[in-house]
């Protein structure tokens, strides 16, 4: 892959059962504003990108949780890097998966169109594209009303696009998401693989 199409870091994710005081840490820390914010998650900005750091409230999504005994469980949720094109996007998923290296979740988030990997020792890693060209739009799309309908987004399937491509559709076709619904469930038991 030629240096310039390597991505570049995008954002962190953290779980947390500190969800209130995390974003009170990351905003006196970083200086950062909270861009979207729901009972489950909040994303948060210190720049121009729609986000930084993103935290998943595992209070509410596992309440009766015991987080002892299990590693990893509280802590980095992903890491993700942008790419600058969906062409590059796919051209890195034709390389790895000519390697065997699948993605075990693809999901149309709305505000961007990640696959997710998951390197040997499960770490996992988001490799995405913006869905919009500007900073202003992607972060009017991250405080407006499609984000918050539906954060999570639509799974698709890479295959499925890059036949569609092959018919005479363009990747760029599938930049916004034109389906809403259903929504994809955070995959297994947040990010059990």
């Amino acid at each position: 892959m030629s240096q310039n199409r390597l991505p570049r870091l995008a954002h962190v994710v953290y779980r947390t059962r500190k969800f209130e005081q995390m974003l009170e840490w990351y905003q006196d820390v970083f200086g950062a504003s909270i861009q979207h914010q729901n009972p489950v998650m909040a994303f948060l900005t210190y720049d121009d990108e729609h986000h930084r750091f993103a935290f998943l409230d595992l209070s509410v999504v596992q309440p009766d949780g015991d987080d002892s005994g299990k590693p990893g469980l509280v802590g980095l949720e992903h890491v993700a890097y942008t790419f600058a094109l969906l062409d590059d996007l796919f051209e890195n998923y034709a390389r790895l998966k000519s390697s065997n290296i699948l993605p075990y979740w693809c999901v149309h988030h709305g505000l961007t169109v990640p696959m997710y990997y998951a390197d040997p020792d499960g770490n996992q890693l988001e490799f995405q594209v913006d869905s919009f060209a500007s900073a202003e739009e992607s972060n009017a799309y991250i405080r407006g009303p499609g984000f918050s309908a539906n954060p999570v987004g639509v799974e698709f399937d890479p295959d499925d696009w890059l036949a569609q491509v092959q018919s005479g559709a363009t990747l760029s076709d599938f930049l916004v998401r034109r389906v809403h619904e259903p929504v994809s469930p955070i995959r297994g038991a947040l990010g059990e693989i």
